[in-house]
């Protein structure tokens, strides 16, 4: 009988400690900004799928690309803590190898509120992996504290 109620609690551990396709998604997000905030290239550039596309709306609504590149440099380049955006998980969605997520944000640069707005998100799952694909994001002084 013992070994069977400790079988029976190694499963169930087993199973509580499986990650749904959610965590992994809201892992790989975290992930990123993790890597912003320790100035970890190679952290910020795992979380990428090789043909990423980043973009930003401007205030009067145009949209701009930026180089995921030159985005990695700049970043990397801060000293460590400088870069600190924080998000919140407002919706996750998944299909299969597709996943779409949106998080608001406030961005502090060297302890200091610099800006916030929204990220939307498009990961593709690759080799078992979800990568972001595409990221485009709004900027805005007047947020609500």
């Amino acid at each position: 009988m013992n070994k069977l109620i400790g079988i029976f609690i190694l499963l169930s551990s087993f199973c509580f400690g499986q990650k749904t396709e959610e965590d992994l998604v809201k892992q790989t997000v975290e992930k990123l900004f993790a890597g912003m905030k320790n100035a970890d290239s190679e952290m910020i550039e795992s979380v990428f799928a090789e043909t990423v596309i980043m973009q930003t709306i401007a205030k009067d609504g145009s949209v701009k690309t930026q180089n995921i590149k030159d985005f990695i440099i700049s970043i990397s380049a801060l000293p460590k803590g400088d870069a600190d955006e924080r998000i919140t998980f407002q919706g996750i969605h998944i299909d299969g190898t597709l996943a779409s997520v949106f998080t608001p944000y406030e961005f502090y640069y060297k302890g200091n509120f610099s800006h916030c707005g929204a990220n939307s998100f498009q990961l593709v799952k690759q080799n078992d992996v979800w990568k972001i694909q595409y990221l485009i994001d709004t900027r805005r002084k007047d947020c609500k504290k």
